[in-house]
């Protein structure tokens, strides 16, 4: 079944120096662009990211430092990512919680806006786990009938991941072909950002989920702890998360001023 579309979908995958999305650098990115009308656009980097890969990661992916040491940098391929993914949705296999974040990340620190406000996202492995609950590979298998050839390749599991979610709605008439639907249905809690330190409540307000002001509304802890903002912003939070903090305090203030 193919994806019915009411604006492009961008599916990707990242292969990186690690799971710590503050820290952690991307060494590869490949996007599988799908536009309504059925067209496809591919795109594939290397990328050198300006740290050693650890010797236990290469192991995953098998990208060495001396295969990256003459790709670009992030911040050299930034524009035409940045370029590629606007006024797209996305999608991914476990994106929602690293691949999305992980890219936020790259592209506020090297000076491009990432704003999910008029995005919705599709976790394809979300949607896997609530329905069969395994891997990529497995998922490849199972749903495509195929198996997964250079598996943590991203080029490969971009492709796969795509099929897969063609496969799943042929599979599961439950489910809709409708890219809000798919995003919703393969989402977890609701968070404001992508790290989980902020969520919304049930008036869709946002409240801090760590720490002494757990539970909190995030206005209401600015207004009697205005310090606590500042803290977090030199503290070791993920880029994103400040952003949505930074949002949260102006929109404060406009209220304030339209009083």
């Amino acid at each position: 079944m193919e994806l019915n579309l009411k604006k492009p979908i961008c599916f990707f995958d990242l292969e990186t120096t690690g799971v710590n999305i503050s820290k952690d650098r991307i060494v590869e990115i490949s996007i599988l662009k799908i536009f309504p009308n059925g067209n496809k656009e591919s795109k594939t980097w290397l990328v050198n990211p300006e740290m050693p890969i650890p010797p236990e990661t290469t192991a995953v992916h098998g990208i060495t430092n001396e295969k990256v040491a003459n790709e670009p940098t992030f911040k050299q391929l930034a524009s035409k990512i940045s370029e590629m993914i606007k006024g797209c949705d996305l999608g991914g296999f476990n994106s929602n919680r690293f691949d999305i974040p992980l890219l936020a990340e790259e592209l506020l620190r090297t000076g491009y806006d990432f704003d999910m406000k008029n995005t919705v996202a599709v976790d394809v492995q979300t949607i896997y786990h609530k329905m069969e609950k395994r891997t990529l590979s497995a998922a490849y298998k199972f749903y495509c009938d195929k198996n997964l050839e250079d598996a943590h390749s991203a080029e490969a599991d971009t492709l796969a991941t795509y099929e897969v979610l063609k496969a799943q709605l042929d599979k599961y008439s439950e489910l809709e072909n409708d890219i809000k639907y798919l995003a919703e249905f393969s989402s977890r809690k609701q968070f404001a950002d992508f790290a989980g330190f902020i969520a919304f409540d049930e008036n869709k307000k946002e409240i801090f989920t760590f720490g002494k002001h757990k539970g909190k509304l995030v206005e209401q802890v600015m207004e009697e702890e205005p310090g606590y903002f500042g803290w977090l912003q030199n503290a070791d939070f993920p880029l994103y998360t400040k952003k949505v903090l930074t949002a949260v305090r102006l929109r404060k203030l406009n209220n304030r001023l339209k009083l």
